[in-house]
């Protein structure tokens, strides 16, 4: 009697397994903080993770940081954006973007880059413009648990 089949074991019913399942991931779809060259992870939500995701995250970043610790490593500033189109920006947001606009002979908005290249179809050219960050950061604002002026705050049974 023996203990192994004759049959080969049967095929896998999908695509075969990738080499680069992340990458696959990061491009399947359009992803919260996830660019071209960047995947952001907002701390605040990171640290809110179920205790068992928060563990095995921290034992990824520790290998993570181990196997790329000889790299000399910037110190990265991660600005909240978001897409606008460049028709609909003020001065201030053109300027951060590295664009000008200006009144041609015709009286028509032409919009240009910092090097003064004409931006053809400024009505659907999009750019990425810095905005208040959406994201609750783990310290909330020191009032929020602060009673309005003149109102007491009780405390005790049945006073929340």
């Amino acid at each position: 009697m023996t203990m192994y089949s004759p049959e080969p074991l049967p095929r896998h019913p999908g695509p075969p397994a990738s080499s680069t399942p992340l990458r696959d991931f990061l491009d399947s779809a359009r992803r919260p903080g996830v660019s071209p060259g960047y995947a952001v992870l907002p701390r605040s939500l990171a640290e809110a993770m179920p205790l068992p995701w928060q563990q095995q995250m921290a034992y990824l970043l520790y290998e993570f940081h181990q196997v790329y610790a000889h790299l000399e490593w910037p110190e990265y500033r991660v600005v909240p954006s978001r897409r606008e189109r460049l028709v609909d920006l003020d001065e201030e947001q053109l300027a951060e973007v590295g664009c000008m606009v200006e009144i041609d002979a015709d009286g028509e908005l032409v919009y240009r880059e910092r090097n003064g290249r004409r931006i053809e179809n400024p009505e659907t050219y999009e750019v990425l413009v810095s905005c208040l960050d959406p994201i609750p950061a783990d310290q909330l604002n020191a009032n929020q648990d602060t009673p309005p002026r003149g109102l007491p705050m009780r405390q005790g049974p049945g006073w929340g």
